[in-house]
């Protein structure tokens, strides 16, 4: 596309200006349109990619990148299988843990949910990095005496619901018993309240409770074994090739799971919602792209004396087709550019201010997170602009095959 059709193109442009007084309801239609399109892709995406980070997070920071358990039976907890494994490449840490289905009572309310068991080191450095305590001592897990009941640190939706504040007692009910002539007796033990964590996910902050694992290994009776271990690997997205390399190294006897395969279905039908939506939106573009195709076949309609003239002195179909094609492309970019500022902007305020705020029991975080990616924004720029273009090949060819003496017969 040369000086020629560009400068033409610019001149139409702004003569429909000169003409109008301002910018034609037309094309002004077709940029909100587009711009409009653009934003609400740019807002969309930029959430669902900062909920999917935000999710992904409080997973791992919980939860361990990868996990080895044996199957159907408990593992020792002498440290030669976790020295081991910390050696096998990717591995940055592995440590045992304990992980037990139980029933939290008090007085009055009982809650399902899970109990931990972690170590002295971990629990020395206050727990996981995604744990804020706001209540109590993480640490404390470790001080209670063998005399005194066990500590247990629970999360704060938990508490809310039990009615429990730091220093209450609760008992603990597990399944796993000894085997009766009246049948299996569940276990039971009294513990000590001694923190009140929030992790942000309801999940967690609802269901969770940790413990220092020598005293659940006393509640449970497992002596000196333990539920698995749990590893943390140096580049989380190749977990699943280090769990590959894992089980080929232990054998069939072992379980290895990622923290992808064990969220699989979770994290899939996300990225399927983000694609659907990316889908939809685009159909607001594409609705506007017949504003863009519209204001061309007026603008055919108004220039045809000027068009015509320009064929006269020489100037050929393809010239007539890239003068055209550039003005639609002309308001395509304008709108794109108007929505991309606008979506950018509009993420950037939801991100530092947090103004939706989301029911927890229901999509497990309570606020709004925009993660705004490159690429996602080539995708939606370059997919604007590739319908802007699209919709200007028919009103184009259509101005290039206008005929110079038909069109100046009567001027």
């Amino acid at each position: 596309m040369g000086f020629f059709e560009t400068f033409v193109a610019w001149r139409l442009l702004r003569g429909v200006r000169r003409q109008k007084g301002f910018i034609s309801l037309s094309t002004f239609i077709s940029i909100a349109g587009v711009a409009v399109g653009v934003m609400a892709l740019i807002i969309v995406i930029g959430v669902m990619t900062g909920f999917v980070k935000d999710l992904q997070s409080k997973i791992l920071s919980v939860n361990a990148h990868i996990i080895v358990l044996k199957r159907g039976a408990t593992l020792p907890d002498d440290g030669q299988l976790a020295r081991e494994m910390a050696q096998v490449p990717g591995v940055v840490s592995a440590s045992p843990f304990i992980y037990t289905q139980v029933m939290f009572s008090a007085p009055g309310n009982i809650s399902p949910g899970v109990l931990r068991g972690v170590d002295l080191d971990t629990i020395k450095s206050g727990g996981s990095r995604a744990l804020t305590v706001v209540q109590g001592k993480f640490g404390d897990l470790a001080e209670a005496s063998p005399e005194d009941p066990p500590a247990v640190a629970i999360g704060k939706e938990m508490a809310s619901n039990l009615n429990l504040s730091v220093g209450d007692y609760l008992n603990v009910i597990s399944p796993l018993g000894s085997v009766t002539h009246l049948g299996r007796m569940p276990l039971q033990k009294s513990f000590r309240v001694c923190a009140i964590f929030q992790t942000g996910m309801y999940e967690f902050d609802n269901r969770l409770g940790f413990a220092a694992m020598p005293r659940v290994q006393e509640f449970l009776g497992f002596g000196r074994r333990v539920t698995g271990l749990e590893l943390q690997v140096k580049d989380v997205y190749q977990a699943n090739q280090v769990a590959i390399a894992l089980e080929q190294k232990l054998g069939p006897s072992f379980l290895v799971r990622d923290w992808l395969s064990m969220n699989r279905a979770l994290f899939a039908a996300l990225q399927l919602q983000k694609v659907t939506l990316f889908i939809i939106l685009t159909l607001i573009i594409i609705v506007a792209a017949f504003g863009i195709a519209s204001t061309l076949f007026m603008m055919v309609m108004r220039k045809t004396k000027e068009v015509a003239i320009l064929k006269s002195m020489g100037a050929t179909r393809a010239s007539i087709m890239q003068i055209f094609v550039l003005n639609g492309l002309t308001i395509g970019a304008m709108g794109t550019t108007v929505g991309l500022a606008m979506g950018l902007v509009l993420c950037g305020l939801l991100e530092k201010y947090e103004f939706i705020k989301l029911p927890q029991e229901v999509y497990s975080i309570s606020t709004l997170t925009v993660q705004i990616q490159a690429l996602d924004v080539i995708l939606i720029v370059g997919a604007a602009l590739a319908i802007s273009f699209v919709a200007t090949l028919y009103p184009s060819w259509k101005a290039s095959r206008l005929d110079p003496v038909e069109a100046l017969r009567y001027e």
